[in-house]
């Protein structure tokens, strides 16, 4: 029997606010599944070997579920232009790019290793409309050590002529690369409308009942920009709000991921909390494009899900612990904008977005939960200089708001090693 046992101070989100914290104790898990935490090691599992991480921290590892793969290399640009510009000066030429395999495999590639070096082991990505790139993204990722879900991205309106594809084409490609994706373990298929005034209601329609027939989940974005909702408003003038765009044609339900609900009002939260459907909050994206600052607090309150995204590159940070810090000050930034009527996340809500509720969507139990697969990783924090004897959630704290490069010394993804620092 395979058994992996760490040693050091393990700490957990296994609620949002709460951190468990076992000091210098032992994460346990046989064949890659958590058996348990435990203060002291037990009896049976006497003379197994141990990774002892010394005073370092353990931690879940990460889920960034919204980011755009071929982006990547675009990190940092167009920061002054609203989203819609941003999207046909910067986004939508090098997503045009992908179309070259090659350069498809060396992006994906480096894109694949940063995420795992950096403690994400779960994502939701949005790939671009080519089909072969796409699955390459999907077998890079495998090979580095990532899960979770990438969609072939669908447009067949409202791009420039070489990002965009035609109806029968998009459907046609769209059904191929299920076939051919197939054979992945650990990385499946999401099916990935742009956004509404990217595709038609021919093509709506068709992802709508794929999605039915096969049992899929969905990604896509929703009242992100106030100019995107009017266009959208315009597209489809029998819908009262946004989210209704998605709804008439099957595409609204508890696997859905929405990223972004900045302007999402009352109604439309009700809609997304009576369906079941995901919020992946996008703090740096939403101040970078200038979308605005969504109120996390109000959604936490109404007991709707929410997880946390990258979206590079409309965010600049592919690192969930910077993606988590961003998400702190977006909330302190709302709290003032409500005029104090709303309080801001603490470290503690922020670590359990960017870790156990993002985990929450590929089904996995909040934080090291027995019979869960082993997602992990082990940190080095003592490279910070410390001004006093620092409790761990002090440390931790730290570590969200000081993000050291060579922090990270290992990282566990569905219960396997996929990364040792030299």
């Amino acid at each position: 029997m395979s058994i992996t046992i760490l040693k050091g101070n393990i700490v957990s989100a296994p609620a949002l606010g709460r951190l468990e914290v076992t000091k210098n104790g032992y994460l346990v898990a046989e064949e890659g599944r958590i058996t348990g935490v435990f203060p002291a090691l037990p009896e049976r599992y006497a003379g197994a070997p141990v990774e002892d991480y010394g005073d370092g921290l353990i931690l879940q590892s990460l889920a960034d579920l919204h980011l755009h793969a071929p982006q990547y290399p675009m990190l940092g640009m167009g920061m002054d232009l609203p989203l819609l510009e941003w999207l046909n000066t910067y986004t939508f030429p090098t997503e045009a790019r992908f179309a070259d395999p090659d350069y498809a495999r060396e992006i994906y590639r480096r894109l694949s290793r940063e995420l795992i070096e950096g403690g994400t082991t779960r994502v939701c990505v949005f790939s671009s409309l080519h089909r072969e790139g796409t699955l390459i993204l999907m077998e890079e990722l495998e090979k580095a050590g990532v899960t979770g879900y990438v969609g072939k991205v669908n447009m067949d309106r409202n791009a420039i002529p070489a990002l965009q594809e035609g109806t029968e084409e998009a459907k046609r490609e769209t059904l191929r690369w299920l076939e051919e994706c197939r054979d992945f373990r650990y990385v499946k298929p999401i099916l990935t409308p742009r956004f509404t005034p990217s595709c038609t209601d021919e093509l709506m329609d068709f992802l709508g009942k794929l999605a039915a027939e096969r049992d899929l989940p969905i990604q896509s974005h929703l009242s992100e920009n106030t100019g995107e909702i009017q266009w959208v408003r315009e597209l489809h003038p029998d819908c009262r709000q946004y989210w209704e765009t998605y709804a008439k044609f099957g595409l609204w339900n508890s696997r859905t991921l929405m990223a972004h609900c900045v302007w999402s009002d009352g109604r439309e939260r009700a809609a997304m909390g009576d369906a079941g459907v995901t919020v992946v909050h996008c703090a740096d994206s939403n101040q970078n494009i200038c979308s605005g600052t969504a109120p996390v607090r109000v959604m936490l309150n109404e007991g709707l899900k929410v997880a946390l995204g990258s979206d590079i590159a409309g965010g600049d940070h592919l690192s969930m612990f910077d993606v988590t810090a961003a998400a702190i000050r977006a909330s302190k930034a709302r709290r003032i904008q409500d005029r104090w009527e709303t309080d801001f996340l603490t470290v503690a809500e922020g670590w359990y977005l960017a870790s156990s509720a993002g985990s929450a969507f590929f089904g996995q139990e909040p934080g090291f939960a027995p019979g869960s697969m082993l997602h992990a990783l082990a940190l080095d924090d003592s490279l910070l200089p410390q001004p006093h004897p620092m409790t761990v959630e002090e440390r931790l704290e730290r570590c969200v708001y000081r993000r050291q490069k060579d922090a990270i010394r290992a990282v566990w993804s569905e219960g396997r090693k996929v990364f040792t620092a030299r």
